[in-house]
């Protein structure tokens, strides 16, 4: 057990016994750091750990204090889901384009957002990252860096694959313009129109955007929202379809927030490799887990090259900046060919400040903070949910990212829904978007990753009020 974690441990005990009450201040950070004879750091951590447990809340400018009773939260769905396995071309766009226009506007309570807030990034200490290496930057670089992109970028990739136990040579790295143009160019790299692809049910719906240009199917394969994709169901579809890809989210998945156990990840690597289809996996939320280690990816699980890894800074670390990567082992060199007969190159300022921020070191004191924050406001969604919404609503409770998936009485329809919470000013992620048979009709996606305060909690409630009247309760 970790020095935090013992100190948390000791803490919790204490207000299991009644040694310290509800409404008890803790002692500050300073002053716990001097008695117990450890690091500030360590304090916090232990907070934290506290915090997300609902043991302990912070008061803005006040410190830490015992809670109150754990409150109600709302059950989690246990059944997977049960999608139309047929394979079928997708028509989804004009939908989820409806939708996103709507996410965009800054004055609606961004329910229904695809990105975290931008707050909750050092964008101040990024922006000095990039004007110390603009002033550096090689001219020769922007030909130089073309299509991989840049070396020591790329460095600092594979040093973090490493930290994870992951072996990655830098010249299996090609830099994308974010992980949707990684997703992307790896599935132009494996399939062509008329080709079937294996998605999860629900599934990103970016993922139905992309088979719908590259003219592919989709099969939706059945799905658990805490453990995944349906191994059994998936082996069937492979028989059945003979598809050319596979693509996933291991890890977190959007919109369920399920995290696959390693072993199934293991399992699914060795399916596939069984039928040598290459696995597509969008691992963007990674960094974001709420336990004490990173769940490893399916490509930890690859020998054979099969697994093409995609992810981004831009979840965890630099929105707007639109820099991600791909490691698609023995696909590297096609990849890289379709990067270079499309969109050529990131912006290389972009991928020098990145690489100069990750080389000062900050990242992972970033990280905790930001895992933190979202763990917090995770618990404060859920209790505000089950204070609001209808008997019937079932929520997903993920170890990470920042989305609740919502399953809302049979009656909710979800299109409607987001219609006339639009009305209120809240916008949210309707389930038939991330349907290519328009599916999850009394389903939607929330974003948690927004500051939780008096205007998200009004907001919520008001959402809860519209699930209620329709739903005829």
């Amino acid at each position: 057990m970790k020095l935090y974690e013992t100190l948390a441990a000791e803490l919790a005990q204490s207000i299991q016994d009644g040694v310290l009450r509800i409404g008890d201040r803790l002692p500050s950070v300073r002053q716990a750091s001097t008695s117990r004879a450890v690091s500030p750091s360590t304090v916090f951590q232990a907070y934290y750990l506290l915090e997300a447990r609902g043991l302990i809340r912070a008061r803005e400018r006040s410190g830490y204090y015992v809670a109150g009773a754990a409150q109600k939260l709302p059950p989690e769905p246990e059944q997977a889901s049960q999608p139309d396995e047929a394979s079928s071309p997708v028509d989804i766009s004009e939908r989820v384009f409806e939708v996103l226009e709507s996410a965009k506007m800054r004055e609606l309570v961004p329910f229904g957002s695809a990105f975290p807030s931008p707050l909750l990034f050092p964008m101040a200490r990024l922006a000095r990252a990039m004007a110390s290496s603009v002033q550096q930057l090689d001219p020769w670089s922007a030909v130089d860096d073309l299509t991989p992109g840049n070396p020591q970028l790329r460095r600092q990739i594979a040093l973090r694959y490493l930290a994870d136990g992951l072996h990655i040579h830098t010249d299996e790295i090609v830099i994308t313009n974010g992980a949707l143009d990684a997703l992307n160019l790896c599935l132009a790299a494996v399939t062509r129109p008329g080709d079937a692809v294996l998605v999860e049910s629900p599934t990103f719906y970016a993922a139905l955007q992309a088979l719908e240009r590259n003219g592919l199917h989709a099969i939706e394969v059945p799905t658990h929202p805490r453990e995944g994709i349906d191994l059994g169901a998936l082996a069937r579809a492979i028989e059945r379809h003979q598809p050319k890809a596979c693509w996933l989210m291991t890890t977190f998945q959007n919109p369920l927030g399920s995290l696959m156990p390693d072993e199934k990840k293991r399992d699914l690597v060795t399916l596939l490799a069984q039928h040598e289809i290459p696995l597509i996996e969008d691992d963007v939320y990674g960094e974001l887990y709420f336990g004490d280690k990173r769940p490893m990816p399916a490509k930890a699980f690859d020998s054979k090259g099969l697994v093409m890894h995609c992810s981004s800074f831009s979840k965890c670390l630099a929105p707007g900046y639109r820099v991600g990567w791909a490691a698609p082992g023995r696909f590297t060199r096609a990849v890289a060919r379709h990067k270079l007969t499309t969109t050529l190159a990131a912006s290389a300022p972009a991928q020098a400040a990145l690489a100069t921020y990750l080389e000062k070191g900050g990242y992972d004191k970033h990280l905790r903070q930001l895992r933190h924050t979202l763990s917090v406001q995770q618990t404060q969604f859920m209790e505000a949910i089950a204070r609001s919404f209808p008997a019937g609503t079932q929520a997903t409770r993920p170890k990470g990212g920042y989305f609740l998936w919502l399953e809302l009485p049979a009656k909710v329809n979800a299109l409607e829904l987001h219609r006339q919470a639009l009305a209120q000013g809240i916008s949210l992620a309707p389930g038939p978007i991330f349907s290519a048979h328009h599916g999850f009709t009394n389903c939607i996606r929330l974003n948690y990753g927004h500051v939780w305060d008096a205007r998200s909690e009004a907001a919520l409630a008001s959402l809860g009020q519209l699930v209620q009247k329709m739903a005829g309760t």
